[in-house]
């Protein structure tokens, strides 16, 4: 059986205020035409398909089409909320769509209850585990205790206690929503910690035959059964290195996978990050590459430059966002805050605050003159002030 794999699609989110949702369209344009092109027998949607509980209309709109291109394409889709989803609210008809075969697991009741699908080699049983919310569904679940692992142990009790009560043979898959241990994360994700604990080992899943998770934007497989498809599109610059693709699996007779192959996502604009003096970005013929990527640039200039993003814009149009980390000439003592200070005076202090946020360019002869003054008449205000309340 050959599974398309993919997650968090977040329709309605935007890239540091540019707004995405044309390129999210051609998404899901490269998706029904890989599952027609690629003889795909069921699409997995592991979670996150907004970007937040109330998405705006127009990413709403781009799922309805989304759905109706699916089940046109005669193609079973297993969808699960995940944290970013509001899971009643994308639950809504979820009994309707199953009869167009989109199957829509939001409600932790129905962990235990798959989507059975058929090929030459017999059933396959496709279960949905919602993102679960420790703090909501422990009781519900009966987990033994509070936490993302507790919660999926019990998750995935229901599940073994399903597929051990079918045919032998049947294979399994499993979609689940959750951080789990040995995946690489990015700036992108949502923090789950419950508890100061966030990610979950991969032997939670153990007894199924594949696991597509979702949560993670980057692609990447803990195990060869347990896959992250990562988002279809950057939402970061941390995003920078990664290749935005979907997984498609080839379930062997035995519930191997036979094959698994990364199916890459159409990009919109290159990412780049630049790091360096600003004469220097505007001038290096290495960066002319980046001209039309969008930009995250970090300048290491000592003293900061005037207007610097107009400045950007001028060779890198797309650039987004910008960062200040101007370069030290000299190592900050490690000394307590009260040892730096002993022994010096007020107006010491003020000067050496002065040449730190300047890094290295301290007061000229005017300014310095302005400080003492300024000192001067703080302790003349100071002193009339204990005079008064001393009579």
């Amino acid at each position: 059986m050959r599974l398309l794999h993919t997650s968090d699609w977040h329709l309605g989110r935007s890239f540091h205020r540019v707004g995405l949702l044309d390129a999210q369209a051609a998404f899901l344009d490269h998706l029904v035409a890989t599952v027609r092109d690629r003889e795909v027998d069921a699409v997995l949607v592991a979670g996150d398909v907004y970007d937040r509980a109330v998405p705006p209309l127009s990413a709403v709109a781009l799922f309805d089409r989304a759905l109706h291109r699916l089940a046109e394409a005669g193609v079973p889709t297993v969808m699960i909320s995940g944290n970013h989803d509001s899971a009643r609210r994308l639950g809504v008809g979820a009994g309707l769509l199953d009869r167009a075969g989109i199957h829509l697991r939001t409600d932790p009741a129905g962990i235990g209850t798959p989507v059975v699908l058929a090929d030459a080699h017999g059933d396959v049983a496709l279960y949905g585990l919602p993102y679960l919310e420790p703090a909501l569904v422990r009781e519900r679940l009966g987990a033994a205790k509070p936490g993302h692992e507790a919660v999926l142990v019990a998750a995935m009790d229901r599940v073994r206690a399903d597929l051990a009560a079918r045919p032998a043979g049947t294979r399994s898959v499993v979609l689940a929503h959750a951080f789990v241990a040995g995946g690489a994360p990015s700036d992108s994700e949502r923090d789950i910690t419950v508890g100061g604990v966030a990610a979950v080992p991969t032997t939670v899943f153990d007894g199924v035959d594949y696991v597509a998770l979702g949560h993670l934007h980057g692609s990447q497989a803990l195990t060869p059964r347990v896959r992250y498809s990562g988002s279809p599109l950057a939402y970061s610059f941390s995003e920078t290195d990664h290749r935005k693709t979907m997984w498609l699996i080839d379930l062997g007779a035995d519930g191997e996978v036979a094959a698994a192959e990364r199916v890459d996502c159409p990009v919109p604009r290159p990412l780049a990050r630049l790091r360096g003096r600003l004469e220097d970005l505007l001038a290096d013929p290495a960066h002319d590459r980046h001209q039309d990527s969008w930009i995250e640039a970090t300048l290491t200039d000592a003293v900061r430059p005037h207007d610097p993003m107009a400045r950007l814009a001028e060779r890198f149009p797309h650039t987004l966002h910008l960062v200040f980390d101007p370069e030290r000439a000299d190592t900050e003592s490690l000394a307590s805050y009260a040892q730096r200070l002993r022994g010096r005076s007020d107006q010491q202090i003020a000067e050496d605050f002065v040449s730190h946020v300047r890094v290295g360019a301290g007061l000229d002869a005017a300014e310095r003159n302005v400080l003492y003054g300024a000192f001067d008449d703080v302790r003349v205000d100071t002193a009339a002030t204990e005079r008064e309340g001393g009579r």
